[in-house]
This record gives structure tokens, sequence and C-alpha cells, in this order.
């Protein structure tokens, strides 16, 4: 079996990302204008399931899986949708409610270095339920993660904030 040899250079600029050197995405999913749905997003490893076609991940290529985490202030996060891939939620700091079903009928509150999978096709959504700002890790399964899919609701409300998808699942920014 020959041994595979990567430098410590390349690793280091194609394999790591600190989180120093990251900047969130304001932009990546139509909910993001909805006050409660507010969040940071970054990318770390694969796009993941964004609706914004600019969105670079940390480290690029194809993992099998996608990292993102996600930072929001206390009462905010995404609102309800679903992926064709399982998602899976770990927090990092404070203690987040993470809600599901057609109508977001059921919740479990999680908290740091707990974690919880979501089925394909479950209708999801989460929130920092916490005093403070805090952070979760969010991983999507596959390298061809489809598009989301939002609730009704959701879209006509974010509609109405100049955001919208466009028949592809990207994001369109019109003026509110």
């Amino acid at each position: 079996m020959s041994k595979i040899e990567v430098s410590t250079d390349l690793m280091e600029s194609e394999r790591v990302a600190r989180f120093s050197n990251t900047e969130p995405n304001p932009m990546m999913f139509v909910d993001t204008r909805l006050p409660e749905h507010a969040r940071e997003l970054f990318s770390i490893i694969g796009p993941g399931v964004s609706e914004d076609p600019k969105t670079r991940p940390s480290i690029t290529g194809s993992h099998g899986f996608n990292v993102a985490y996600v930072g929001a202030e206390p009462g905010c996060g995404a609102a309800l949708h679903n992926h064709v891939t399982v998602e899976v939620f770990i927090p990092f700091s404070g203690n987040w409610t993470i809600y599901w079903g057609d109508e977001g009928e059921n919740e479990i509150s999680i908290g740091p270095l707990d974690c919880i999978s979501v089925p394909p096709g479950v209708m999801r959504g989460f929130r920092n339920n916490s005093e403070n700002y805090a952070h979760m890790v969010a991983i999507v399964g596959g390298d061809d993660n489809g598009k989301v899919e939002w609730a009704q609701s959701v879209l006509e409300r974010a509609s109405k904030t100049g955001l919208r998808l466009d028949v592809d699942g990207n994001l369109i920014v019109e003026d509110a």
C-alpha cells in the first residue's frame, strides 16, 4: 500500500479553515431578511445547500459532506425548510431548539456538543434559545445536495423583503 504524502503548506493552503479568516455570508438563504431568521452563515467545507451561487467555502472540493457554522442572536435561526439529504446539528455554544414537522410541531432542545440528525425530506428549522449569541455547526450529507425547499409561508414573507428564488432555486435580490 502506497503512502500519500501531503505537505504542511498544502494542508494549510487547501484543507484548513481558520475561523478568524472566515466571513459570514449574510444572504445565503431566502429567509435571512426575516428578523427572527437573521443569522450568520459560514461555509466551511463545500457549498452545502446555499441559494447564493457566489458562496465560496473555505475548504473546497468533494468530501461527501458539507459543513457550515451558524451564529445567531437569541431567538433567531432558520425558518422551516427541508433538504434531500440528512442534516446534522451540533451546538458549539448556547442552547438551541431544533423543530420539525410540516408545521414545526415537534421540537427538541440541545446544548453544547449534543447532536441531532434530521432525516432527508423532513421539514426542519432551528433557533438559538440562549440569552447570548451562540454558534452551532450544521452538516449536510452528500456532494450533490439539491436545493432547499421552504414552507410556502416563508417564501411569501421573504418576497415582501425583496428576496425570492429563481426557477433553479438561486437567490434573487430585489428592492423591497
